[in-house]
């Protein structure tokens, strides 16, 4: 197209003389358009993209306000945290921690937190603490909290799983009524855990409530459980709202993710949000997240 654009742009000056005052303003036109053709060409638009702030951790806990200012110069567009405590993330306000987002190009969309299964007796206390965690992800205006474990109780029996999938339902309800979703991340143990022969990712799509309880599906420890993303969206279309991006390190590294037939499902999925985590490295946290973002620009995401 650039060769073809100058080519255009020889033709017009040969024939201004030709076209007088018109052509004139005929040349000037056609500059403008292919130099807004060449800045587009150098500067494709970057792809919507967050980032578990968990990839980073010990920065986060080191210096938080310079680390998400160094994270929202990467490009990144919103945040997911790993950092609540007692009404605060990362030692901050809701509101603080919101306006720290923002302040860096970055909007704060989601929550990693949660609670072990309680037994009828914490129950009640449980559900206390929940009620004071969701008022303060309303506050900050997040759209998603998630827990990403269950603890040996949901891994035991299909009896402790149940439990988990009636707790997750009652946590869901809460949060719906504060506009908030509620979903669960996987690893590999749900997938190589059984009951009954079907995997245990299977039992919890089936036994929480479609309107309650969605799912954000880790994308590589799916795949290392022995499992296909693919075929799952095909087995439950629309269940998995949010995608953990991830690979071995950084992104695209190991050669093993087939990520752009992944994301060719995003609409069957249900996809939402894709969220880049990196848990391990062959460079420094920063470094290493920098390059996924870059990585994730070159995919059909």
């Amino acid at each position: 197209m650039e060769k073809n654009n100058i080519y255009t742009f020889k033709i017009m000056i040969m024939n201004v003389k030709k076209l007088g005052l018109k052509g004139l303003l005929l040349l000037g036109v056609t500059a403008l358009v292919i130099q807004g053709f060449a800045k587009f060409d150098q500067n494709p638009k970057e792809k919507f993209i967050g980032i578990q702030l968990y990839s980073v951790r010990d920065d986060m806990n080191k210096d938080p306000k310079g680390t998400v200012a160094k994270v929202g110069e990467m490009g990144y567009k919103f945040v997911e945290t790993a950092g609540y405590t007692d009404g605060q993330f990362y030692g901050m306000t809701p509101v603080e921690f919101k306006a720290l987002c923002e302040a860096n190009g970055m909007e704060f969309f989601g929550s990693h937190t949660g609670q072990n299964v309680p037994t009828k007796e914490t129950w009640d206390q449980t559900m206390a603490w929940w009620d004071k965690a969701i008022d303060a992800h309303a506050a900050a205006g997040v759209k998603w909290i998630v827990q990403p474990w269950m603890n040996e109780v949901g891994y035991n029996s299909l009896d402790g799983l149940k439990q988990y999938a009636a707790y997750f339902n009652a946590v869901g309800e809460k949060c719906n009524a504060k506009g908030i979703k509620f979903g669960y991340h996987n690893h590999e143990k749900e997938f190589t855990t059984e009951f009954e022969g079907k995997p245990l990712y299977d039992w919890m799509l089936e036994l929480t409530d479609p309107d309650k309880v969605m799912f954000e599906l880790d994308l590589y420890w799916i795949n290392v459980g022995g499992k296909s993303a693919t075929v799952y969206f095909d087995k439950y279309p629309g269940r998995f709202m949010l995608w953990h991006i991830k690979d071995q390190k950084e992104l695209g590294a190991s050669g093993e993710m087939d990520f752009n037939s992944i994301f060719d499902q995003k609409e069957k999925a249900g996809l939402k949000y894709g969220i880049v985590e990196v848990e391990e490295y062959d460079f420094t946290p920063l470094e290493s997240v920098k390059k996924s973002f870059d990585f994730m620009q070159t995919t059909n995401y």
